[in-house]
């Protein structure tokens, strides 16, 4: 039988059960932090027998099983690139001294005080600007992380106000490939999309960003912290030639992105730059790494190489700068394309046995009323961010599913396109087996768990959505127009 059969919805029910109590258990009695290293791959692995022995009794194929399978690791593979890229030009720009730099210049304007906020409002700007927040992450995000730890803010803190402002753009750029296929899904002018999101994101943006505000106003920085900043900018500066010429780079690799280069190539060609500034302008570095006193092009090579692709680090006197010069490479990136690949396998399988068609059709006979519309929209996208690990499907299955729904209660399509956006887009990031989480986490060297609280923005936005539709602020009616069959 190479189709999905019809299963029951407790049947349906029992991988997912299965799973989450697996990996509850992984990262609260046994790993704890260390759960992303391979239990936590290995509890979705077990999740997908789980799913496949459903599917065996239902008489579904192994072969179809690992179609679906197939298909959905196919869907991550230009994810899977880019984080290794990400973890490459990491590497380089340590090496040659673009991220240090930006760590210096960041520790002189940016204080305790103003800085949480001040985060989100840069990654709302970058992210804006490039319709993309793993873009934002994988650029000023690194150079952010480094200068709120510097500074003594808890790095969840500082994640969850990198990812509040990285989505924000994410959700209502015109470049950001989220926002068309929501409006596309939906069927609705894309501007239309992003001007009525606009009535639940601007309120949950400002609520971020007071949030971040408060926090930062019970952090300022005392006589003894401002002696170990100027500590840190002067081991930067004997460490790293530092000029604002080496901000050329990241300049140039968000250029490229805001005149829609693909993201790929704009980070490869980053990487690449930043080998070659590293040979330009850190000599001295490269000479320390490879532990010669001059350098020649096969040594030079070998370090440049080295930091793309395994563990580098920089000595220095500094204990959290001892930190902070630090990468590795696209080496480091192979526990989460692990833990990508793990998903892509429990979802396929999930999909392939009929689980995932089980739920969902189960939401949507909840779906009374118009709130129940609403409201099953944003738990499916919810729920397939969390069992497909993939927030694209997370938005077009819901999408495809509800617009029906939609059309008949007379609810105009932009209702659909906003709710699939403040549920399915922002949501991706809080599950650490998603590939938003898994990426972020891994860029940012900051767990789920612990960015997860102070991700506010994304919290809030399936709220927000959810508060509107109750209280029927700013929805939008048409005349009743049936879909067709």
């Amino acid at each position: 039988m190479d189709k999905k059969p019809k299963i029951h919805l407790m049947e349906a029910l029992v991988p997912v059960v299965f799973l989450v109590l697996l990996l509850a258990y992984n990262v609260q009695a046994v790993f704890g932090d260390e759960a992303l290293s391979g239990s936590n791959q290995l509890a979705l692995f077990f999740g997908a027998a789980v799913a496949a022995l459903i599917g065996f009794r239902h008489k579904v194929s192994f072969s179809y099983m690992m179609d679906r399978v197939a298909k959905n690791i196919s869907s991550t593979s230009g994810a899977i690139l880019i984080l290794l890229f990400v973890g490459g030009l990491a590497g380089t720009w340590l090496i040659s001294g673009i991220v240090p730099s930006m760590i210096y210049y960041g520790l002189k304007i940016l204080s305790p005080t103003i800085f949480l906020a001040a985060t989100v409002v840069i990654c709302c700007i970058v992210s804006l600007a490039t319709g993309s927040s793993w873009s934002t992450t994988a650029t000023v995000g690194i150079a952010l992380i480094g200068i709120g730890k510097a500074l003594q803010i808890p790095e969840g803190m500082i994640a969850g106000a990198i990812i509040s402002g990285a989505y924000f753009g994410d959700k209502i750029s015109p470049l950001s490939d989220t926002t068309n296929l929501a409006a596309a899904v939906a069927e609705v002018d894309l501007f239309t999309h992003i001007r009525y999101m606009l009535y639940t994101t601007i309120p949950s943006i400002s609520i971020t960003l007071l949030i971040f505000f408060i926090l930062g106003f019970f952090r300022q920085l005392d006589p003894h912290q401002s002696v170990e900043v100027d500590d840190m900018l002067r081991a930067i500066e004997s460490t790293f030639y530092i000029h604002p010429v080496l901000l050329l780079v990241p300049a140039l690799v968000i250029y490229l992105i805001v005149r829609r280069t693909q993201p790929l190539i704009a980070l490869m060609l980053g990487t690449v730059l930043g080998g070659v500034f590293a040979v330009i302008f850190q000599s001295h570095v490269l000479e320390g790494l490879a532990g010669v006193g001059s350098l020649d092009f096969r040594t030079a090579y070998k370090i440049v190489f080295d930091a793309i692709t395994v563990d580098t680090a920089i000595e220095t006197d500094n204990a959290v700068l001892q930190e902070l010069f630090s990468s590795s490479g696209m080496s480091g990136m192979l526990s989460t394309i692990w833990l990508i690949i793990a998903a892509m396998t429990f979802g396929g399988v999930m999909e392939a046995i009929g689980a995932l068609d089980a739920i969902s059709q189960a939401l949507l006979r909840a779906a009374r009323g118009d709130f129940g519309a609403f409201f099953s929209t944003a738990t499916t996208c919810i729920f397939f961010n969390g069992t497909v690990s993939d927030q694209y499907l997370a938005i077009v299955v819901p999408g495809k599913m509800y617009k029906k729904t939609f059309d008949d209660r007379g609810l105009a399509p932009e209702n659909l396109s906003r709710t699939l956006e403040d549920s399915g887009t922002v949501t991706s990031v809080l599950f650490p087996w998603n590939t938003g989480g898994a990426y972020n986490s891994r860029v940012l060297s900051v767990d789920t768990v612990q960015y997860l609280p102070f991700a506010f923005f994304n919290l809030l936005s399936p709220l927000m959505t959810l508060l509107f539709a109750f209280f029927k602020i700013r929805i939008r009616y048409c005349p009743k127009t049936p879909s067709q069959p």
